[in-house]
């Protein structure tokens, strides 16, 4: 039986913009999370791409990961993820090339394929949507512009070119599971908002994998959401900062991450309450023991080879101490 101990830990963070503070308050924020997440032990630091949110900050996402990478000493920091569909693939190639010259051996490139914004927004980065089924051709492009200088003439990534960069292939679903498994890449699953597709596209991911020469056998990352504070009452006060956001995007009025609430009756329909429930269903909430017990049973269920947590809550030191909660749970 996998232990919670031989699973290395991660962090995805958004670098939420919490009612009343600005970016740079997040941001401030952000680099404070991953300094304390270095002494608590945690493996990787990923922020995530995404576009017109005004409770998300971490939109130019490849200069946050050098602002955090800068910042810190041992952590892997990296995308969780960049999503592809927006850049051109060299690009990309150059400014992770940049990142990994300037911190070797502390990056990861992690890649999705949905535009992590709504229609208008994609056409504003992409000034075309055409192309949203051309993820394998984009990654196959951006994979070749890291490989080693040939004598052939091409277009070349400088820097990027010939570093050893981890590429990672995000997902909600089954299509960039089975991808990766095909190449023979390392996966990371989005549990904290995709539940009811987890076990299938993990399944297919390991049934699909074949050997590469990144990986010999199947690696698998999964996300959740953790919410953890000294009590369970806490923590589920502090879980509605989550709720109340996820309930915004359903109607359609993203905003700033807003102060959790002692209830969530009044604030949502039964609809939004039955949706907000399902997608936020692999969430663990608790105090302490809760947490340590529910982090087993759920590696046991998953069989995953790491985790990535994600903990949306309002105040700052809430959050530090949900993450270091976590950590002490893991070093048991």
């Amino acid at each position: 039986m996998k232990q919670l101990k031989q699973t290395p830990l991660s962090i995805l963070d958004l670098s939420p913009i919490t009612q009343g503070s600005t970016a740079a308050d997040a941001f401030r924020n952000t680099v404070d999370l991953a300094q304390h997440a270095e002494r608590w032990g945690y493996n990787r630091y990923w922020v995530a791409e995404h576009h017109g949110m005004p409770g998300i900050a971490s939109a130019a996402t490849s200069i946050l990961i050098g602002h955090v990478a800068g910042r810190t000493s041992r952590i892997r920091v990296g995308s969780g993820g960049i999503m592809l569909s927006n850049h051109a693939p060299l690009m990309i190639a150059e400014q992770f090339g940049t990142l990994e010259s300037l911190y070797p051996g502390r990056i990861d490139l992690g890649l999705g394929r949905a535009p992590g914004s709504n229609q208008l927004t994609a056409r504003a980065l992409r000034r075309t949507l055409q192309g949203d089924d051309e993820f394998p051709q984009q990654l196959a492009e951006l994979r070749a512009y890291l490989q080693p200088e040939t004598s052939a003439p091409r277009v070349r990534a400088v820097p990027g070119e010939g570093l050893n960069i981890p590429i990672w292939l995000l997902g909600s679903s089954d299509f960039s599971a089975q991808l990766a498994g095909h190449l023979g890449l390392p996966f990371a699953f989005a549990g904290q908002f995709s539940p009811a597709y987890m076990q299938t596209a993990l399944m297919l991911y390991r049934d699909r994998f074949q050997p590469s020469e990144v990986l010999d056998k199947p690696y698998a990352m999964v996300g959740l959401n953790i919410f953890a504070a000294d009590t369970e009452e806490e923590a589920r006060f502090l879980s509605t900062s989550h709720q109340q956001s996820h309930v915004n995007l359903l109607r359609g009025t993203p905003g700033q991450i807003p102060p959790p609430v002692k209830s969530m009756d009044g604030l949502w329909s039964p609809p939004e309450q039955a949706s907000v429930q399902s997608t936020l269903r692999a969430s663990i909430i608790g105090d302490p023991a809760m947490v340590r017990e529910q982090l087993q049973s759920f590696i046991e269920a998953t069989q995953a080879d790491e985790l990535i947590i994600n903990s949306m809550i309002f105040d700052h030191a809430a959050r530090l101490r949900s993450y270091e909660i976590v950590a002490q749970a893991w070093q048991g």
